[in-house]
């Protein structure tokens, strides 16, 4: 139980997936100006990263180990997770059109997300069992969520704020995740588990 405690935490803080390891920067500066509209972006992402964590291990252990054909891995991967993505877009545009349309081109580009399929990745490589791959793959989500949420309302109060000319809008965006991305660099020295 305290190595599941230890893995999610260290998904979701230590080792963030776009504040520390700077995957999937594209929908976490596109997506990130309005609060609501990252929110579900970041339900999303956590979503198909869940579901593409444990797609991705049965297609690793029932097909690509059994045939040898483990350099198919990435097409294979990908393949999983653009099924997931449509998926999750025909749901949000039938349910939820006005999400859908917030998220626009964004929500397809899940499917190229690289964070995506860099945890699924990181989960063969680290030999994670199913349940610590799914784990990993939600709580990685949880870190992307949290991550863009964040971001989010520091945009939203950024539009309020007396920014020299200059820095307005994008630099100022980036000089912010930036320093968000220290902030998190700050729980590297944590130490979690045994």
């Amino acid at each position: 139980m305290l190595d599941i405690i230890a893995l999610s935490l260290t998904a979701i803080l230590v080792q963030n997936v776009v504040l520390v390891q700077f995957l999937g920067i594209c929908p976490f500066i596109g997506v990130s100006k309005k609060t609501d509209t990252a929110l579900g972006m970041g339900m999303a992402v956590t979503f198909v990263m869940t579901i593409a964590a444990m797609m991705t291990y049965l297609c690793q252990k029932l097909i690509l180990e059994p045939l040898e054909i483990e350099y198919m891995q990435t097409v294979a991967f990908i393949l999983i997770i653009a099924a997931l993505v449509q998926f999750v877009e025909m749901f949000l545009q039938k349910i939820i059109p006005a999400l859908y349309s917030s998220l626009g081109i964004y929500l397809p580009l899940i499917t190229t997300n690289c964070a995506v399929l860099g945890i699924a990745l990181v989960n063969v490589r680290s030999q994670y069992s199913m349940i610590e791959s799914v784990i990993n793959g939600f709580a990685t989500g949880i870190g992307f969520l949290l991550a863009i949420v964040i971001f989010a309302g520091v945009r939203e109060r950024l539009e309020f704020s007396d920014i020299p000319k200059p820095l307005r809008g994008f630099p100022i965006a980036l000089i912010s995740a930036s320093l968000l991305a220290l902030a998190f660099l700050g729980f590297q020295g944590m130490k979690i588990g045994g």
